[in-house]
């Protein structure tokens, strides 16, 4: 790594004492302080190669000084440090010019390696960030991702990166997870947000319908084509087009959607004069398609065109610090549609939290809108949640800790099945209780391993290059040696 000068602002000296013995043992030389007006005259005076800074300092909120750093010095890569952990800050630190984004407490190996990116970038010459264009964001309370859990942050930091863009991306994750918000969001705040959001649902639709809803039809063109129907294509011109559950697509819809996404435009069901694709396509699905291009059933070239920019979202019971935050929200989304306003008490949020919310999200939101509807108090309490649950939790978590692995997963796919109105969770259920098994196996057996993954290959009796194309497929990361080191105590609570 090359020496460089590097400006730390940030008002909590502990911060400052950490990173100036981290990136002083790098060979860089670290000037460091509190306040947003001497980081300023530091950049004036032509100082530093890289600034790395908090948001919220005494005299001025660093993203308000990102803009001027950027028309000052356009090719002074900066780095922010946050403590508010939430997608508009992330937006906004993006659009202004800022180099990357990194939510505290945050891994010390990390920050090195984006600031050696940032410093070969820099030398590099590459283009400044695009600076906001756009006026005023809205409000942190209208951003429609409630969250502030580590796995979030990776989210909101894909997500801030790919805002500007036309960039096709994938959403994976459970049935209930959001993958529409992120849709959404992506559209409202990206580059086409002035343009229309059109959502196809692959699973909703007949499927010797879906090349017609897609593309549309002329008149006469089958059976039963009585007039000229635009399609979500047409309909999406100039926006962003959603396709949900791309896994159930069919195969011959796929060879169309493929096509359209080589050459650029379509034709109508029973049309004949090419139409331009200005749209930007952002797919979701529930379903492993990996398995199923093994299975035949989903188009491999069609795949690497669709996952562009992949981004996961994760089950609720890997991201149990948002629950609460997500159940107050609900309460208050609930209330401003006219439900009474409640409150949870903190044994209630203790349950909450404890529940392994087989449905996600969609099923936490579902619960508080009964719950202000049907709670008799202006605080929910224990015994309500409880109460709306198959089992009280102290039974659910004897059981999950007792018996056999099998009367465990019996009782979990139970849990699954209820979460669901007709009882029948969506199609593809094979597959996805299988790949839940093996992320969790293959993650306790890379700790227990230290991240060895000969070793780890050996207890599972896999091959080496399975549990390595494994590990790959599903985005498992590998810690060598034990827990990454992380600055934590009073940077976690700014």
């Amino acid at each position: 790594m090359e020496p460089a000068t590097i400006l730390v602002a940030d008002d909590d000296r502990s911060i400052c004492t950490v990173l100036h013995q981290a990136l002083s043992r790098a060979g860089h030389t670290v000037r460091t302080t509190g306040t947003a007006a001497s980081l300023w005259r530091m950049v004036e005076d032509g100082d530093g190669d890289l600034v790395i800074t908090d948001v919220v300092m005494p005299d001025e909120n660093a993203l308000d000084l990102l803009p001027r750093i950027k028309r000052l010095r356009p090719n002074l890569p900066v780095i922010v440090m946050t403590a508010q952990k939430t997608l508009l800050t992330a937006v906004k630190a993006t659009e202004r010019g800022a180099f990357e984004y990194l939510p505290k407490p945050f891994d010390l190996n990390e920050l090195l390696r984006i600031v050696q990116r940032a410093l070969n970038t820099r030398r590099g010459d590459a283009p400044p960030a695009a600076l906001d264009q756009r006026g005023q964001p809205q409000a942190e309370e209208e951003m429609p991702l409630v969250g502030r859990s580590p796995s979030m942050q990776e989210v909101y930091r894909v997500m801030a990166r790919i805002m500007g863009t036309d960039l096709t991306v994938m959403i994976t994750g459970e049935s209930g997870t959001g993958k529409e918000l992120v849709a959404r969001a992506l559209h409202d705040y990206g580059k086409r947000r002035g343009g229309p959001f059109v959502a196809i649902n692959m699973a909703a639709i007949p499927r010797d319908l879906i090349e017609s809803e897609m593309f549309g039809h002329e008149k006469g063109a089958f059976t039963g084509a009585a007039q000229r129907k635009t399609g979500r294509f047409e309909q999406a011109q100039g926006g962003t087009l959603f396709l949900d559950e791309i896994g159930d697509m069919p195969l011959d819809a796929q060879t169309r959607l493929l096509r359209v996404l080589q050459e650029g435009e379509f034709t109508t069901v029973g049309g004949r004069t090419p139409i331009r694709a200005d749209v930007r396509i952002i797919a979701a699905t529930h379903r492993d398609l990996r398995q199923l291009i093994q299975q035949g059933l989903f188009r491999e070239d069609l795949f690497y065109r669709l996952n562009v920019v992949p981004v996961r979202l994760p089950p609720l019971r890997e991201r149990r610090e948002d629950i609460a935050d997500l159940a107050r929200h609900f309460l208050k989304l609930a209330c401003d549609q006219g439900l009474p306003l409640k409150t949870l008490s903190a044994d209630a949020i203790e349950v909450l939290t404890a529940y392994h919310w087989p449905g996600n999200v969609r099923e936490l939101e579902n619960l508080m809108r009964r719950l202000a509807a049907l709670s008799a108090e202006d605080v929910i309490y224990r015994p309500d949640i409880e109460g709306e649950f198959a089992e009280p939790m102290p039974a659910d978590d004897d059981r999950r800790r007792g018996g056999s692995l099998g009367e465990a997963i019996d009782f979990h796919l139970a849990e699954y099945f209820d979460a669901h109105d007709d009882g029948l969770p969506p199609a593809g259920l094979y597959d996805r209780i299988l790949r839940e098994v093996e992320r969790p196996l293959i993650e306790r057996t890379l700790v227990a391993t230290r991240g060895n993954q000969i070793k780890a290959a050996q207890v599972l009796g896999l091959n080496r290059n399975t549990l390595r194309k494994k590990i790959r497929d599903l985005s498992i990361e590998v810690t060598r040696g034990g827990e990454p080191t992380r600055i934590g105590g009073s940077v976690a609570g700014r």
